[in-house]
């Protein structure tokens, strides 16, 4: 009898994360009700530190009231938020699982890169700004338009913006035509399965392979059918001795990536399972 049971995802939680009505924040917030459920503690911390966000959009708001230019509005804003705000960071090799929580994640000053990034662009967008996030190879970062004009791009992380030059070089490393690189707004999709892969990778190094398994069905939802992550699915399933579910992404994956040297190893596996005793010769 397998120890695990293997449920199906709600459906009105994935109404609410696809929800036009909902900003990227209130998402990764609903998404950490849902991944870290089982903790009260938590979600009293991620309504504390709303608190704290609003404290801080307060005093944001009030230094750059009496400032005309747009450009230097902005500049001053950034400024306030990265060094008086303490929002400056810098790039870790694996962040802690806290950092994937909005409360502990603003609270400690240590938040991975979406959540800063949705975090960063509420309070810019609440100081009267217009914002959104866009993937500069490789990675998301956050512009700020100053004006019809003016925009800077930054590194939620570090705060560090991209000079016109930097942008070039960046943008030339994009596939396709260079003329239609106009820098489209990214969904709010692709920024959740970015943090949900990231949190995946890191409670999968952690071992906490329950909730590893909530962030894969999740991305599953956004991304269907997508092979990598079927066969991350099927390793947590294993792991979790839920083996006979395990089987068919195993499968699926090496149907669809033939020459990934890991589907290659797996179809050597399943041809020598043994299902009933869910092992693997």
């Amino acid at each position: 009898m397998e120890s695990f049971k293997y449920t199906v995802m709600n459906e009105l939680f994935l109404s609410e994360l696809k929800s036009v009505d909902k900003d990227l924040l209130q998402k990764l917030i609903l998404l950490e009700e849902h991944i870290f459920s089982d903790s009260v503690l938590d979600t009293r911390e991620t309504n504390d530190s709303l608190d704290s966000l609003e404290a801080i959009i307060s005093q944001c708001v009030a230094m750059i009231s009496e400032i005309e230019s747009p450009l230097e509005k902005a500049e001053v804003l950034l400024n306030e938020l990265y060094f008086q705000h303490l929002f400056i960071d810098r790039y870790q090799t694996r962040w802690p699982i806290s950092a994937y929580q909005v409360g502990k994640g603003l609270n400690q000053r240590a938040m991975s890169p979406i959540i800063k990034a949705a975090l960063v662009t509420e309070i810019i967008t609440a100081c009267g700004f217009e914002t959104d996030l866009v993937f500069i190879p490789n990675k998301i970062m956050v512009r700020l338009c100053c004006d019809e004009q003016y925009a800077i791009i930054f590194d939620a992380v570090t705060g560090e913006s991209l000079d016109w030059a930097e942008l070039d070089i960046r943008l030339d490393e994009l596939e396709g035509d260079p003329t239609e690189h106009d820098l489209q707004a990214i969904d709010d999709n692709v920024a959740l399965v970015e943090h949900l892969s990231a949190l995946k990778n890191i409670l999968i190094h952690e071992q906490v392979f329950d909730k590893a398994l909530t962030c894969v069905d999740v991305i599953l939802s956004l991304t269907p059918d997508d092979p990598l992550q079927r066969r991350d699915r099927g390793f947590l399933l294993h792991q979790l001795d839920c083996f006979k579910v395990a089987v068919d992404d195993y499968r699926y994956f090496v149907e669809q990536c033939p020459k990934d040297p890991a589907a290659k190893i797996l179809k050597i596996q399943l041809e020598n399972i043994d299902i009933s005793t869910n092992v693997l010769h």
